[in-house]
């Protein structure tokens, strides 16, 4: 895998309690087979470096290489520095919560809630947050403007209240739209109804009708809501990957005038943080040692080296009690392995499945999702149980919702690249052959598909039969459904990795805020 690959899973959420660095592995002793007949190494490293000429021209070398093993973050020139930090956002986060109990509105504790959830901070503050939604979860809403209900709406949803969605129906109109003319609050509807469930028909009209009616507002608009508007057009707010955007909205809010100024001292502080975090984890991934794999051809032995090495640093650094979790992840890249085998022997004989259904089946694996959802929890500690694991491994619905949100969005932007090379088919090529259509129309039929599937997983998160594994556990989860949005956004990001040049480096390397301690 590229640098860049790393860099976008390692960036995806703010950094838990305790850090260790991440990945997958097996025990030394194990072997991948590419066949079932045995084939001498020779060949088989001659016949393995060909499939790799036949299938990576359009594939793009790391546009990092080793820069992040030299790298020296001005804010790290020593230990005392960063102490002083950690202290200053200690002091910071309690005169913050009382902020957020203090608010004498219900509007104001909103807005707050919203702005530390959008400047990565709400990690901070997950007590104090929980508190006052469980406090306005039942308010009466029939006095409040259509953007205060919608950003109500939204978080609720957000932090996994089942609140209906008739409190928009006092804002229809007799022709069948919404009751509103502010860009803003248009917004905030629309962004509202994408965390809609199968039945919230009003949240479908609600889509439609703020969509269309921000399509044309935008020629006409300009500054930091313009740019919101288009965002929210290209990836609704509840899906998108706020990590990706939080320094933006660092600079936006040090401008309005209602700026918190020790919130905003705070997203300083704790983004710098967070920067020499993530500095350090790619440290560790980009200064890898190389292994011997003497039975895999040369397009594998460097990937199979560092599942090896990923697979020890994980075991070694669990606590005792909590070994039992490397079975799981084990037998997860088993399950992933054995469906890459099946997918070659489809490209092999040419074969395209009758139908999406018979294509998810197995596309929903090696998309990557399953394994991924079970490695994000082997670090977790003790908030995922055991159970977690039992649960996650029987891929249950929500991971197979997402799973299939990713292989959704991956086909729709890759299809064209992959017709260049010899490549297994693609859910759109399912689809044409069932229902025999255009690829126009199977395109347009598995977009809805894919927003079918966004309901599966809101109704999954929103369902309380999941209340047992714990909001954080599922909410790893619901950040690889924002990361495959973002990553197969327009373009295929995951392999023009150029395309996220400018937000790895904001991220990663652009110089710290500048914060009195």
């Amino acid at each position: 895998m590229r640098t860049c690959n790393y860099i976008s899973a390692a960036v995806a959420s703010p950094p838990p309690l305790r850090q260790w660095p991440g990945g997958i592995s097996w025990r030394r002793s194990s072997r991948l087979q590419c066949s079932a007949t045995p084939t001498r190494h020779g060949d088989l490293d001659k016949k393995g470096d060909n499939r790799l000429r036949q299938t990576t021209g359009i594939f793009q070398p790391s546009i990092w290489g080793d820069v992040f093993l030299d790298y020296s973050n001005p804010a790290a020139a020593s230990s005392q520095q960063q102490i002083q930090m950690q202290e200053r956002v200690d002091k910071l986060r309690e005169e913050v919560a009382k902020m957020i109990v203090s608010s004498t509105t219900t509007s104001s504790r909103l807005h707050l809630i919203d702005a530390l959830e959008r400047l990565c901070l709400d990690h901070l503050f997950e007590q104090e947050i929980s508190a006052t939604l469980a406090q306005i979860e039942t308010a009466d809403v029939t006095d409040w403007d259509l953007g205060t209900v919608a950003l109500w709406f939204c978080l609720l949803r957000k932090h996994r209240y089942t609140v209906s969605p008739d409190v928009f129906v006092r804002f229809k109109d007799k022709e069948g739209g919404f009751l509103v003319d502010s860009p803003k609050d248009l917004l905030n509807l629309y962004n509202a109804a994408h965390m809609r469930t199968h039945g919230d028909i009003i949240l479908n009209e609600a889509i439609l009708y703020s969509q269309r009616r921000l399509d044309t507002m935008i020629p006409y608009m300009e500054g930091s809501l313009a740019r919101e508007i288009k965002s929210a057009l290209e990836i609704p707010l509840p899906r998108r990957v706020r990590i990706y955007e939080f320094k933006y909205y660092i600079s936006a809010y040090e401008k309005d005038a209602t700026v918190h100024e020790k919130v905003l001292q705070l997203a300083k502080l704790n983004s710098n943080i967070m920067q020499l975090h993530h500095q350090h984890e790619l440290d560790i991934i980009s200064s890898w040692d190389s292994m011997e794999a003497h039975d895999l051809p040369e397009c594998m032995k460097f990937g199979l080296e560092k599942i090896f090495d990923s697979y020890g640093t994980i075991e070694n650094m669990l606590h005792q009690e909590e070994k039992y979790r490397m079975p799981y992840l084990r037998q997860s890249i088993k399950d992933l392995v054995r469906s890459y085998n099946m997918e070659v022997k489809m490209l092999q004989a040419g074969y395209i499945p009758k139908s999406t259904e018979e294509h998810l089946k197995l596309s929903m694996i090696t998309v990557g999702y399953p394994i991924l959802s079970c490695a994000s929890f082997v670090g977790m500690h003790d908030i995922a149980t055991k159970d977690c694991f039992d649960w996650v491994s029987s891929v249950p619905k929500m991971v197979e919702a997402l799973s299939v949100i990713l292989r959704l969005v991956d086909d729709l932007v890759s299809y064209e690249r992959e017709q260049l090379i010899p490549h297994v088919a693609s859910t759109i090529d399912s689809y044409m052959k069932e229902h025999n259509v255009s690829i126009e129309i199977a395109r347009g039929q598995i977009h809805v598909l894919k927003e079918e599937s966004w309901k599966d997983f809101n109704s999954e998160w929103l369902n309380r039969d999941n209340n047992a594994y714990g909001r954080q556990v599922l909410e790893r989860l619901f950040n690889l459904a924002r990361t495959a949005e973002f990553m197969y956004n327009k373009e295929e990001n995951f392999t023009k990795c150029h395309n996220l040049k400018d937000t790895i480096h904001s991220l990663l390397l652009a110089e710290p805020f500048k914060v009195p301690i």
